[in-house]
């Protein structure tokens, strides 16, 4: 089923390589994540920056949750190597490293 984009055009030209918010360029998420691995990412993402924000307000080290936040956005592709220079294999391997990752992480909160 098409979308309306041409073959590839995913990771054509620049414009849907980065997106420009207030003059700042930030790289977008690999287009090739599966929906379900996405979705999780951003659970993570947001639960990260989420806790950012409480630790910073309660005057606590938020190390921890931007450990986070940088495992959902290098599982997403918007951080370390571009996706776009990036196989199918690199790929796939990165988000689910970081999946991995976040897990293990989720893991290690519930047994404290």
């Amino acid at each position: 089923m098409s979308d309306g984009r041409a073959e590839g055009a995913e990771e054509g030209g620049e414009d849907q390589r980065w997106l420009v918010v207030d003059g700042r360029r930030w790289r977008r998420q690999d287009p090739r994540l599966p929906a379900d691995v996405a979705e999780r990412l951003l659970s993570h993402l947001g639960r990260g920056r989420s806790g950012v924000r409480t630790a910073r307000r309660a005057g606590e080290d938020p190390a921890p949750w931007r450990r986070r936040v940088d495992l959902a956005k290098h599982g997403l592709g918007e951080r370390g190597t571009p996706w776009w220079e990036q196989d199918e294999q690199a790929r796939q391997e990165r988000w689910t490293r970081a999946l991995a990752a976040l897990e293990a992480l989720d893991r290690f909160e519930v047994a404290d």
